[in-house]
């Protein structure tokens, strides 16, 4: 199957996953990881209509930014980013989904600032306490919230997780309902609304689960690429 194909499949499944939950499909933005794959798949899956890419590594992601600048293309940062690496990072992508800790939100935002830009930023929240994954456990989420709200260029949009990888899609369930939960109880206690408008979760092998959760992005990419011959 060509790239335009299972993209074409992945929409679908998206639609009819949102539409089992009651949700408008428009209301779920695929992201497709194009880490390890080559300009030339992106470049077919933009033209396939896809416009919204991720990447997990800062310096493989600059180079293929620096080689589709004649795509609109929306990158987002999905990996592990180092603070020492906020100053490249936040000027480069229109979303950035793996800030985890306080000195990092102040160094992004630092940084857009002086390069003029206004990426979103979304909270990645550490569920299941994995030690081989990152992010922010959900007691320390709030002191992130109340940052965010002196941010200056770049602004937080929502929560991503990472769960542990299922046996199969329902085991993924509980850790997607539970962001959706801790999102809800964030929302009741005052944090603005913008603030948390992204769920981002659920990826190839489990994204039907996470929408019907109330995903609005997920992040998809063997399923559009086919399989990786590098893995990270």
């Amino acid at each position: 199957m060509s790239v335009a194909d299972r993209l074409a499949g992945i929409r679908e499944r998206i639609g009819a996953a949102a539409r089992s939950a009651g949700r408008d499909p428009s209301s779920v933005r695929l992201v497709a990881v194009s880490k390890t794959f080559p300009i030339n798949l992106i470049r077919e899956a933009y033209a396939a209509g896809q416009r919204e890419f991720g990447e997990n590594r800062v310096q493989e992601a600059l180079q293929k930014i620096a080689e589709t600048t004649d795509l609109e293309i929306r990158w987002h940062l999905l990996g592990h980013l180092q603070t020492n690496k906020a100053r490249k990072a936040g000027p480069a992508f229109a979303t950035i989904q793996s800030v985890d800790s306080l000195e990092l939100l102040q160094k992004l935002d630092q940084a857009a600032e002086q390069a003029g830009t206004k990426p979103e930023l979304l909270i990645q929240v550490d569920l299941a306490g994995e030690a081989s994954k990152f992010g922010a456990p959900p007691s320390e989420v709030p002191r992130l919230f109340e940052a965010a709200a002196a941010c200056r260029a770049a602004s937080v949009a929502g929560l991503m997780t990472l769960p542990p990888v299922p046996d199969t899609p329902e085991d993924a369930r509980p850790w997607f309902r539970t962001l959706r939960d801790l999102r809800d109880g964030w929302l009741a206690s005052g944090v603005p609304a913008p603030m948390l408008r992204e769920l981002s979760m659920g990826m190839s092998g489990d994204f039907e689960v996470a929408i019907q959760e109330g995903a609005t992005m997920v992040r998809v990419g063997t399923a559009i690429f086919g399989s990786r011959l590098v893995e990270d």
